[in-house]
């Protein structure tokens, strides 16, 4: 009678702590499969798919160089542009190819960003970091010119093209590009001025240093806006979500990056 409690007893126990480790074991598989940017998930989304919210119109280049009055006004005019060459539809955030870059009103640091974008031959486009340039996007079918020899396109998008010619990470790695007509995902890690690039689940920047365009004597900025260029041709985006990366995760995956070399 002892012996049959007994293997009654412990046979509940371990169904019981069977049980309590698949409900965890689920929960967490369910946590790491949710969906981005609901609840469930690190990532958070930024932009709203109903309207500009967030959002404002820069050309930073076009206003580099202006000072005081000039620069207040020339600033305004491209916040009251904005809505002319960008709008939302279909939960996507579309711009005609022109008008001035949908720009962040949030700003960040060390975040890893997803986002997705169809574009059309001929466009030229690229997504600003820290208010910095760029991890481009490019028409990958246009034919190299030996005319000018630091520009690629047929490599590829996802390069950090405003890093100095001929330097790790300023051409992608491999070309990852989709067909026009096909939406195309990117994933960004930035770490300080270190970033990773996935275009279509393919690595095609290993944690590189991104070159402060605005004055490569100086580090990257620590924080800054995520900024959407627009160059020539309509491009379309949608899915736009972020989370931070903290200290202790970013000094891992540092160190992670750093012995693999």
């Amino acid at each position: 009678m002892i012996m049959k409690f007994t293997s009654l007893y412990l046979g509940g126990l371990a169904l019981s702590l069977c049980l309590t480790s698949c409900d965890k074991t689920d929960k967490s598989a369910a946590s790491a499969a949710a969906p981005i940017g609901v609840a469930g998930s690190a990532f958070r989304p930024i932009f709203n798919g109903k309207d500009l919210k967030g959002w404002y119109g820069l050309n930073p280049h076009s206003v580099v160089k202006l000072e005081g009055e000039k620069k207040s006004e020339a600033l305004k005019k491209m916040r009251d542009e904005f809505a002319a060459d960008w709008k939302v539809e279909n939960g996507e955030l579309v711009n005609d190819g022109h008008g001035p870059y949908a720009t962040t009103e949030e700003e960040f640091g060390d975040i890893e960003f997803r986002i997705e974008y169809k574009t059309v031959a001929a466009a030229d486009s690229g997504i600003y970091l820290r208010g910095t340039p760029q991890v481009q996007i490019w028409d990958k079918t246009q034919v190299f010119d030996p005319a000018k020899p630091t520009r690629k396109p047929h490599l590829g998008s996802g390069g950090l093209f405003n890093n100095t010619p001929d330097t790790p990470g300023r051409d992608p790695l491999v070309v990852a590009d989709k067909p026009f007509g096909e939406w195309n995902s990117l994933r960004i890690r930035q770490i300080g001025a270190r970033t990773w690039v996935w275009l279509n689940d393919k690595l095609v920047v290993d944690g590189n240093v991104m070159e402060n365009y605005w004055d490569k004597t100086k580090p990257l900025p620590a924080k800054g806006p995520i900024m959407l260029q627009t160059h020539g041709g309509e491009i379309r985006w949608r899915n736009l979500v972020v989370r931070d990366i903290g200290a202790e995760e970013a000094k891992k995956i540092l160190a992670e990056a750093d012995a693999k070399k």
